[in-house]
């Protein structure tokens, strides 16, 4: 979800998105989180071109009305689902929003292994 304060977020999603498009999603997610000070268009190029990625796609990809159309989409179901800000994340449809210590989630999965069971 690219939270309207995080000005850079909607290009980082977008440069996921386009390197989604050539199977390298969470190699680009990881690039962009390992390196969160630097982001910038001319980053997500440069790690493009580390990924492997073929540039002219990737470059028209991510200026592309389907890449926008992307990130708005993802932003729009997260506002329904009731995501404000990030990280955020469900279990069986049970919301855990924030980051939350490892307990957190082992005793919400047990619960609903229990109830599945």
């Amino acid at each position: 979800m690219p939270l309207a304060m995080h000005k850079k977020a909607p290009a980082a999603h977008a440069a996921s998105a386009a390197a989604q498009k050539q199977g390298k999603l969470w190699e680009m997610h990881d690039l962009i989180f390992a390196n969160q000070r630097e982001i910038s268009p001319e980053k997500y190029v440069e790690w493009a071109q580390q990924l492997g990625l073929d540039m002219d796609k990737f470059r028209a990809d991510y200026a592309s009305a389907e890449v926008k159309a992307i990130v708005d989409v993802d932003f729009k179901e997260a506002q329904s689902l009731g995501v404000t800000g990030t990280p955020a994340f469900f279990v069986n449809g049970r919301f855990l929003s924030g980051a939350k210590p490892f307990e957190e989630f082992a005793t919400l999965i047990d619960a609903e292994l229990k109830k599945g069971g």
